[in-house]
């Protein structure tokens, strides 16, 4: 695939040698997430190669149909390494969907010296260089769309379970085919999983007509929240841990929440602040319509995603939090 990093003829002969593997990805999950894994596991067993699922947050209740589909049983670590958790039980650590080890609370410190092969398969810009073997394509959709390069390479036979995740990654990260990130590799992916038999309509119902009533509670206080700054060009919306406490509500709802303000004509950014129930960092999230680069702007402050889809975590009160991103926004040279 052009602009891919890293040879896919290392990668899966690595790979192949591993007999055990342990599969993660970044914490707070999204369906890329979700779905790249699934896809993965399924195929690592296709290999004969024994695969663990472990994840830094617990499985969000959206996708959760997406590892029953796969009969996938999965590790969580909320807060910690799940106790008698030995990594020297595997052979490979993959990561997917992310490069960073800030995205991989409690990892950095057990497999930072692993000396057993680490791979990442990914599509953010931001990397760090820490793996052993690296599949990164940064014009990919979603890490979705590598994942099927990789199957592809290494001759897993792509069935109907393996097409439905890889499915759910790509619609996930590119708003149902509607994001600039998509293109015609994207859609002619989706068309080949579609004639493997993904139910598309199931696939809607489950994904966009499941919600929890919490979800739309949080999303009425973030749109009460709504500001328009800087000739109304920049939007800002926030949560307080009050917000969540009154609506009962999760930081997981607030998945593409900061995505709505771009339908107004004159916003080119929008900016979601989050302060966390459990506390800890601002969480800040960033879309833009194509002005502002918004993985070279998170990076000023640690952060990380892509051109148009980035984010940033901020140790600092709310109040001050939105000052500085709003004031680095409005900065004529931000």
């Amino acid at each position: 695939m052009a602009g891919m990093s890293g040879s896919l003829p290392a990668f899966t002969t690595a790979l192949s040698r591993c007999r055990r593997v342990l599969l993660t990805t970044h914490v707070r999950p999204d369906g890329d997430a979700i779905g790249t894994l699934a896809a993965l596991f399924l195929a690592l067993g296709q290999k004969g190669i024994d695969a663990q699922v472990l994840l830094l947050s617990r499985l969000p209740s959206k996708y959760a149909f997406v590892f029953d589909d796969c009969s996938i049983r999965h590790l969580e670590a909320t807060d910690g390494l799940p106790a008698g958790f030995d990594p020297d039980r595997f052979d490979g650590l993959l990561v997917v969907d992310t490069g960073t080890w800030s995205q991989l609370p409690f990892l950095r410190e057990v497999f930072e010296h692993w000396n057993r092969p680490k791979f990442i398969l990914d599509h953010h810009v931001t990397q760090e260089e820490w793996a052993t073997f690296q599949l990164v394509d940064a014009s990919a959709a979603a890490a979705g769309e590598v994942a099927a390069e990789l199957l592809r390479s290494w001759g897993v036979r792509l069935d109907r379970t393996i097409a439905t995740s890889l499915y759910v990654a790509l619609v996930s990260d590119t708003g149902w085919f509607q994001f600039a990130n998509t293109r015609p590799f994207t859609l002619r992916l989706a068309a080949e999983l579609m004639e493997l038999g993904v139910d598309t309509d199931r696939l809607n119902l489950l994904l966009n007509c499941s919600e929890r009533k919490e979800r739309l509670f949080l999303q009425t206080r973030a749109l009460q929240s709504l500001q328009l700054l800087d000739r109304e060009r920049l939007a800002t919306m926030t949560l307080t841990r009050q917000d969540f406490l009154e609506t009962g509500a999760q930081v997981p709802a607030t998945e593409n929440l900061v995505n709505v303000p771009l339908q107004i004509g004159s916003v080119q950014v929008s900016v979601l602040f989050v302060e966390p129930p459990e506390g800890g960092p601002v969480r800040i999230s960033l879309r833009s319509k194509g002005g502002l680069d918004c993985a070279r702007f998170a990076q000023q402050f640690g952060g990380g995603g892509h051109a148009r889809a980035a984010g940033i975590k901020l140790e600092a009160p709310l109040a001050q939090a939105i000052d500085r991103i709003c004031c680095a926004l409005m900065d004529p040279s931000a």
